[in-house]
């Protein structure tokens, strides 16, 4: 299958290349970025570019799928997006995303997930999109809501970064509602 790329009026949604390394790299290394990710922030470029492999890998075996946020106007990178623990026989994904503080707050982040739920609803067949966020990670919640999406509950020591467990709140938006 070849990658999809995919478009919103400001921005295009490519495969990321290690092209991009230095750029997401930037990005990835980053306390304001990384605080709420759900890993701690790189330290090298060498993370970055290991990372992006994984991305392939991901895509080659149909378990998820990255696209990099770029800038239709000048071609800036200005973060990521994309399916995570895919499951196209079950018809279920979650979505992930960052974005360089500089476009935060921008509506960039809105334009890229109405364009990655479009593709999964419309293209891959799903039926469920969850998303996993830290409860102190309003932002992202508020986000999620506006989007549609339904907070599920609270999972216990859930996700592990900077050398402790935290909570994460389950958000998910089904085929149907996103229909309506």
């Amino acid at each position: 299958m070849e990658f999809p790329i995919l478009e919103t009026s400001r921005l295009q949604l490519v495969q990321i290349g290690q092209q991009y390394a230095g750029r997401f790299y930037e990005i990835m290394s980053r306390e304001d970025v990384t605080e709420y990710y759900g890993m701690d922030k790189l330290i090298n470029q060498q993370e970055a570019e290991a990372i992006i492999k994984s991305f392939q890998s991901a895509f080659d075996s149909k378990r998820g799928m990255r696209w990099g946020i770029v800038l239709k106007e000048n071609g800036d990178f200005i973060g990521t997006i994309g399916l995570n623990n895919l499951n196209v026989q079950a018809k279920k994904s979650e979505i992930g995303y960052e974005l360089h503080p500089d476009y935060w707050r921008q509506g960039f982040m809105k334009e890229a997930i109405k364009a990655v739920l479009q593709y999964a609803f419309e293209n891959l067949d799903l039926v469920r999109m969850g998303a996993v966020t830290f409860p102190d990670n309003e932002a992202s919640s508020r986000l999620l809501r506006k989007m549609g999406f339904t907070e599920e509950g609270r999972l216990r020591s859930y996700l592990y970064q900077g050398g402790q467990s935290h909570d994460a709140l389950i958000f998910s938006l089904l085929k149907p509602e996103w229909e309506k």
